[in-house]
């Protein structure tokens, strides 16, 4: 049996190369000689520099940055490789320096964190002549806007007398915000010698009940008041930012990618671009299908917002093409999950066995992948049995 596993990763936990490694090992308990194809793929978040670093066979830069809670952290961007035959392209994911992995449960309030720190290594990118960047939104910690990462790179955000806005003061601080002065931008931003796209979430926008202070703030830590507080804030950024551009940013695609970075990056002239465009520069997707009788998926969480651009989906739809089944595994079975057989996957099941904290959760997510891989395919087998066996049918005498 050939089998293609492709997850995303399990956020704070597993990694998408780690999920690979335990669906592969689960799958092997039960068909030893299964012919396992893992391709692990990234979203644009957590592992998303890794990934293209090690797809082009470039370097990884480290550095310090200030992290989503004020504080200095190791970070790091990468240089990809095969530059020779292009422009020398640098590649950032910005959960490395403001995801919320980086942000201490105790300290989940998206209107504090800042995305400073992305600024930060968009700066040291261009500073080392980096000629295209490559931005990935995802896994963010932040509902700033992308203001943090403006002020990073010279921009001054102004209050309507004319002050500064603290610097790396979070997203709601931008209720006072009445104006941007690009003045003191990097110099590289202001002579556009340098192309920067956003690998994002292409379904996100900045405003409205759909916007991410309302969808994407409680997860991050909001509450029902600061949720509030940050759509009203965001608010104010996207009637800013639309003098600015010259267009209404508040739902336009990509937007709200990363708590709002999207409106940031459009405002240091940035592409945004949907983020599966991106690595199928780097991937061939398409082509992983090729020889293949069923696909395993996974991620964190699967509920009615999978559709709206997460992996499983994104997966399911082109394996559909291929009359492919799919199962996808998750940490979590949400709200308005069964959308997702809509999209192409077929069977979905919950890694949990029992109640749990979040915290053993995360501390036992490979055993756990593990042994759900395990007993997905044990199901599969009982499937191909049946379908296997001969109908026999009985006339029973009276």
């Amino acid at each position: 049996m050939r089998l293609l596993v492709c997850p995303s990763g399990f956020k704070e936990s597993l990694e998408a190369h780690a999920a690979a490694d335990c669906i592969e090992e689960g799958i092997l308990r039960v068909l030893p000689n299964a012919l396992v194809r893992k391709v692990p793929l990234v979203d644009g978040g957590e592992g998303f520099a890794r990934a293209l670093v090690t797809a082009t066979g470039g370097e990884l830069r480290h550095t310090m940055v200030t992290g989503p809670v004020k504080t200095p952290i190791p970070s790091c961007y990468g240089i990809l490789g095969g530059s020779g035959h292009g422009p020398k392209t640098a590649v950032i994911e910005m959960a490395a320096a403001a995801g919320l992995s980086l942000v201490p449960r105790d300290c989940r309030n998206p209107c504090l964190t800042t995305t400073f720190g992305v600024g930060q290594l968009i700066a040291a990118a261009m500073d080392e002549s980096a000629e295209r960047i490559i931005v990935g939104c995802g896994d963010s910690g932040t509902s700033d806007g992308g203001a943090g990462m403006l002020q990073a790179l010279g921009a001054r955000l102004l209050d309507s007398e004319g002050n500064e806005l603290p610097r790396a003061s979070g997203g709601e601080a931008l209720v006072k915000l009445a104006d941007i002065d690009f003045s003191g931008l990097h110099p590289r931003l202001k002579q556009k010698d340098v192309r920067i796209e956003a690998a994002c979430n292409w379904q996100n926008v900045l405003c409205g009940p759909n916007g991410v202070a309302h969808v994407y703030g409680p997860q991050k830590g909001a509450t029902p008041e600061q949720t509030e507080l940050l759509a009203a804030a965001l608010d104010v950024y996207a009637s800013v930012a639309q003098r600015k551009l010259g267009f209404d940013v508040s739902r336009a695609p990509g937007s709200g990618a990363s708590g709002g970075l999207g409106t940031g990056l459009l405002l240091v002239g940035a592409v945004l671009r949907p983020r599966y465009e991106v690595i199928m520069e780097y991937l061939n997707l398409d082509g992983m299908f090729e020889d293949c009788d069923l696909v395993f998926t996974a991620e964190g969480g699967i509920d009615f917002q999978t559709p709206r651009g997460k992996i499983p989906a994104e997966i399911a739809m082109r394996a559909k093409k291929h009359q492919l089944p799919v199962i996808a595994l998750a940490g979590t079975i949400g709200p308005g999950a069964d959308i997702n057989y809509k999209v192409g996957i077929d069977a979905y099941a919950c890694i949990l066995q029992r109640p749990t904290t979040l915290e053993e959760a995360i501390m036992e997510a490979e055993r756990l992948l593990t042994d759900s891989a395990e007993c997905a395919m044990r199901m599969v087998v009982v499937g191909r049995m049946l379908g296997a066996a001969p109908v026999v049918t009985e006339t029973l005498e009276v």
